[in-house]
């Protein structure tokens, strides 16, 4: 079949585009001769002086024509300008300022779906993960209410990553969170998305999608990522979240997350940058929108987690500039009533309504140490809101923590260590802190 058409571009002239479209079948005898799948379009233009005209050539194709080629570009015929000149130079005009509108349209939608870099020369901030990253559910995440925090402390922070969302009130969109993706999928990517960002900090929350299906070999693969993480960014400071309840999963989850604070010691160990934050308690099932992501109350409780374990280390969302209360001495405890560890106390660092401390639990002995607890009393007004490498109990007050799976052993005269974070004042060390052991 042949089909020739016209389109009228001078509405009050003769002058008309003769438009004529070659249409040929691709596929094998159809069924339905009329669908769409087997029509194939070529189209030609010729553009003469101030009219353009474009001429090509249709044809269907019939059924038992087979994959006959289409005929050939007719060279398209000169066209007689009817128009005076200065009704042609009008005409010029309005064809020039259409095809500008056109392509400056063009231009919008390509940079609509293009995700765009954000810098505003701070310090560059990676979150890292999957969906509970990018933020399903909520655009942004966490990302939204962390943001708001560290603006309104003063921090100047960049987000940085290949992926880009979140509302307008999130000041820097970048991240490098990817939906449905495990944590061999994010180790196979990490190093050139590390080399391109260059990052001060990671934030690490990974695992969940590994909970459904291999949960059973998930350790071994984050201390294989954070291998690659540190050997890229040496410099980095790696924050390592335990990750958050999963509904219908959580005896896969508790045991994931319990292998995750012996991954970040062994790294601490090594001499890296690395810290656990447990995120799994900040959060419960009635936080998460579908048994899977957070809500927005969800997203905010993680919000304050990082945000905590951040002013934790204050060199990680500042370069070490911000000023925070020097470490005090160690205070040590006097031996429990078997004598076999000691425990010391340290403030590591503070800021204004925080501080963050470290307890170093010591075998005093020459024999192995198996287990131990080491209680004390914080001062008035002290809270913990994060601790790390040790089970407490209580957080205020008369509280006591006891060694975690994996720190139990102590050999003889050796030590290991747990940390938290606290609100209210760090000047006033706990008192009664000793060190018992079974």
């Amino acid at each position: 079949m042949y089909q020739q058409g016209f389109l009228d571009i001078d509405s009050d002239g003769p002058r008309k585009q003769h438009v004529d479209t070659v249409i040929r079948g691709s596929a094998p005898k159809p069924a339905r001769p009329d669908t769409a799948s087997h029509w194939h379009r070529v189209i030609g233009a010729t553009v003469l002086g101030p009219e353009t005209r474009f001429r090509t050539h249709a044809r269907r194709q019939r059924p038992d024509q087979g994959d006959a080629p289409p005929p050939a570009l007719v060279p398209a015929r000169p066209v007689r300008s009817v128009m005076s000149g200065s009704r042609l130079a009008t005409r010029r005009r309005l064809l020039a300022a259409a095809t500008a509108v056109v392509a400056a349209l063009a231009a919008m939608m390509v940079a609509a779906g293009t995700a765009s870099a954000e810098s505003n020369g701070g310090v560059r901030v990676m979150p890292l993960g999957d969906s509970i990253t990018d933020g399903f559910n909520v655009p942004g995440g966490y990302r939204n209410d962390l943001w708001q925090k560290l603006v309104a402390g003063g921090y100047r922070i960049d987000f940085v990553g290949s992926q880009f969302n979140g509302p307008s009130t999130l000041g820097d969109h970048d991240h490098e969170g990817h939906s449905g993706w495990t944590i061999a999928q994010i180790d196979a990517s990490i190093v050139p998305w590390l080399q391109a960002t260059t990052p001060r900090t990671v934030l690490l929350h990974i695992g969940t999608n590994d909970m459904f299906s291999a949960s059973a070999g998930a350790p071994q693969r984050l201390a294989t990522l954070l291998d690659h993480i540190t050997a890229t960014v040496p410099n980095a400071e790696v924050f390592v979240a335990t990750i958050i309840p999963l509904s219908g999963a959580d005896a896969q989850v508790r045991t994931f997350n319990a292998a995750i604070p012996g991954i970040v010691q062994t790294n601490v160990n090594a001499g890296r940058h690395v810290h656990l934050v447990d995120m799994y308690p900040a959060l419960t099932l009635a936080d998460l929108a579908d048994g899977v992501h957070p809500n927005a109350t969800g997203y905010s409780k993680m919000a304050t987690v990082w945000h905590n374990a951040l002013l934790a280390v204050p060199g990680s969302i500042s370069g070490g500039t911000t000023p925070t209360t020097p470490a005090t001495p160690s205070t040590p405890s006097t031996p429990g009533p078997n004598g076999a560890c000691t425990a010391s106390y340290r403030l590591t660092g503070s800021w204004s309504g925080g501080f963050q401390a470290e307890v170093t639990v010591r075998n005093a002995g020459s024999t192995t140490l198996n287990g131990w607890t080491v209680p004390m009393t914080l001062a008035a007004g002290q809270s913990i809101t994060n601790l790390w490498n040790g089970v407490n109990t209580g957080t205020s007050g008369a509280i006591s923590v006891r060694n975690a799976p994996y720190n139990a052993t102590i050999a003889g005269s050796g030590s290991t260590t747990f940390g938290f974070v606290a609100t209210g004042n760090g000047s006033a060390a706990p008192s009664a802190i000793a060190c018992t052991s079974p």
